[in-house]
């Protein structure tokens, strides 16, 4: 049988043709990837955590109600997920201070923010992912008003339930970002939430210590990013039954 095409090869992950019409294989990589692309590095079991850990998050949301392009893991290394049209932005969630909102408003990085805040990129990396305000996103049609309505219940909804299941083991949700989907039934339309939710796209600090578990350990070379990911997926009981190893797509055919 013949080997399914490849659509989309990203910093983390490569896209495959579904088994079914209207569905994708996400294959996650060990790539590890800072300062958009400058810094890189392959990290033995990266991928197979991130798909165990965002398999997780997926499962979770979908149980309150949030709708997600998420279908199933198929392997170590791979999911099956819902194909669909995505949003061309990057929501952010900041629920403390860190990155770069310390940088332009001189804020003290972990500084408890008055309120959950919501920023948006424009997903280029040539332009090196341009924060945007609404205003851009309705002038260039990114979105439209009802999206946007719906892109931030979405985001607040999330965080909710990160914020609670991280809690309950000990992490601080400093922040996360995530990308939404177009899906279509018909001339109906509805908002998913797409990619992946993994400690690659959060940052998750130790409640007590304040130890960084998330990718700013690459970001700033403080030890092993596979310790810091085994950890938060040891802690929500989620570790691989077989211990996380290199290897190349097994596609499914």
């Amino acid at each position: 049988m013949a080997r399914r095409k490849k659509i989309y090869e990203g910093k983390a992950k490569t896209l495959y043709e579904g088994p079914e019409p209207g569905t994708i294989v996400q294959y996650f990589k060990d790539d590890a990837t800072a300062f958009n692309a400058e810094k890189h590095d392959v990290i033995e079991g990266k991928g197979v955590l991130n798909n165990i850990l965002s398999e997780f998050f997926m499962q979770g949301l979908g149980q309150i109600g949030v709708p997600t392009h998420f279908l199933k893991r198929l392997n170590m290394r791979e999911q099956l997920v819902r194909s669909c049209e995505i949003i061309p932005l990057e929501v952010i969630v900041r629920n403390h201070a860190a990155g770069s909102i310390c940088k332009r408003l001189g804020l003290e990085e972990g500084t408890q923010l008055p309120r959950p805040i919501v920023e948006y990129c424009y997903k280029d990396d040539a332009l090196g992912d341009p924060l945007v305000t609404e205003e851009h996103i309705a002038a260039f049609g990114w979105a439209s008003q009802q999206d946007m309505d719906d892109i931030l219940s979405l985001a607040l909804r999330v965080n909710d339930f990160m914020s609670g299941v991280m809690l309950a083991v000990g992490i601080k949700l400093v922040d996360f970002k995530i990308e939404i989907g177009r899906i279509y039934d018909g001339d109906f339309q509805r908002l998913v939430v797409a990619d992946e939710i993994s400690p690659d796209s959060c940052r998750l600090w130790d409640l007590k210590t304040g130890q960084k578990l998330d990718k700013d350990v690459f970001r700033r070379d403080l030890g092993s990013l596979t310790d810091a990911y085994t950890e938060v997926a040891r802690r929500l009981g989620v570790m691989p039954n077989n211990p996380p190893a290199p290897g190349k797509p097994t596609l499914v055919n």
